[in-house]
């Protein structure tokens, strides 16, 4: 018999509103016994059913809401209507050659994310209840998508809070987990083995070829560089010369070698500097470009450090906009969901004063389209990216 548990009155209208996420101190009482992992029923104070999903009391978010349907099974055929419908879904608004297949909460699937590498696939898998469908999962990507390969990075340290251990290897036989893929034009040899997160940041795709219009026959500064996917759109898009930095020296070798893979070593560098550091050197060596790209890490992934985060962003983007030439481009992002939309205008706004400049907003981008926002998951919404002019 499957257990029920009932909200507390006043604590239900966000999971009735279609958040996936029932926190411990949102719920009053249960009936029936449970072991975590196992699937729930959840229901409010007054007895309405609200949705159904697996369990973890280890963990404040307690119950993830996999279905509002009562009578649908979590099964096999569950697993495949759902990675069917977010594929369909990408087909329709990417390009699906390389992409992210499932993004968790946001196609219905929480705890699960799948990237899509060629005829590879990535799985990331973060909590209990969905760990236990690890072997559904990666049946059906070989038996309905074709998988030539399965690798799992779920090599997280989230993991850890749900009682699991870390996970990173193969699924299915052994393959070369270097893997070349053709994303807007541009060649990438994805080490999914090795790489940070799944191997490759696809989150960014559309706005890489954002940036193509404003790269042409200009001199590019790709800062926090990764394996060199900016700095190579640049490239790709006419630049006169680009230089990428990155702290990490395995990222730069691998940047190299995906210049060479273009046939853009001559036009694209690349150099490993921190660049907090090297900003601020070469800005008081009043060393210029037309264009400045800054992609950083997420400064914070806690509301209890956004202020430090703040300082973060704030300095790296005075730094950065020093370096930029009056009429040149500056392109600025921030990958962390608590570092809202707003916080991140006003500290920009800051550092664009500090540094005597003017900003002329050219675009404003979210993430790409295969990592949806669910408006009832407001933590769905991570990645802001600004493209200005700098006068």
């Amino acid at each position: 018999m499957t257990s029920k548990f009932y909200l507390h009155k006043g604590k239900n209208k966000r999971a009735e509103g279609g958040r996936p996420w029932i926190y411990i101190d949102e719920i009053n009482e249960y009936d029936g016994d449970y072991e975590n992992g196992d699937i729930v029923e959840v229901y409010n104070h007054k007895g309405y059913f609200i949705g159904k999903g697996y369990i973890n009391d280890r963990s404040k978010i307690t119950i993830r809401i996999m279905t509002r349907d009562k009578d649908e099974e979590i099964d096999k055929e569950f697993f495949k209507n759902r990675l069917k419908a977010a594929f369909e879904y990408r087909k329709t608004v990417i390009d699906t050659s390389s992409c992210r297949l499932v993004f968790g909460e946001a196609d219905l699937l929480p705890g699960l994310t799948i990237d899509k590498f060629e005829d590879y696939y990535v799985i990331q898998i973060s909590t209990l209840g969905m760990d236990k469908y690890r072997d559904i999962i990666v049946h059906l990507l070989v038996n309905d998508f074709n998988a030539k390969g399965v690798y799992e990075r779920s090599d997280i340290a989230t993991r850890e809070i749900e009682g699991l251990e870390q996970r990173k290897g193969f699924l299915t036989d052994e393959f070369d987990t270097n893997i070349q893929i053709i994303e807007n034009g541009v060649k990438y040899i994805v080490d999914i083995e090795n790489g940070q997160k799944t191997g490759f940041f696809l989150d960014q795709k559309e706005n890489r070829a954002a940036i193509h219009r404003i790269c042409k026959n200009r001199e590019v500064l790709d800062c926090f560089t990764h394996t060199g996917s900016f700095a190579l759109n640049a490239g790709i898009a006419g630049a006169k010369s680009v230089l990428g930095i990155d702290v990490s020296e395995h990222a730069i070798e691998c940047a190299t070698k995906n210049a060479e893979l273009n046939g853009l070593q001559d036009t694209v560098k690349f150099e490993c500097h921190n660049a907090f550091d090297v900003l601020s050197t070469w800005s008081k060596e009043v060393r210029k470009f037309d264009v400045v790209i800054l992609d950083p890490p997420a400064f914070t992934k806690s509301r209890n450090t956004i202020n430090g985060a703040k300082r973060g962003y704030k300095e790296i983007n005075l730094r950065g906009l020093k370096m930029v030439k009056p009429g040149g481009y500056f392109v600025t992002c921030s990958c962390s969901h608590y570092m809202s939309e707003d916080l991140l205008k006003s500290t920009i706004n800051e550092a664009a004063h500090d540094a005597h400049r003017i900003l002329r907003q050219v675009e404003f981008r979210t993430q790409s389209a295969d990592h949806p926002i669910l408006w009832n998951s407001d933590e769905s919404y991570y990645l802001k990216f600004f493209v200005f002019q700098v006068v």
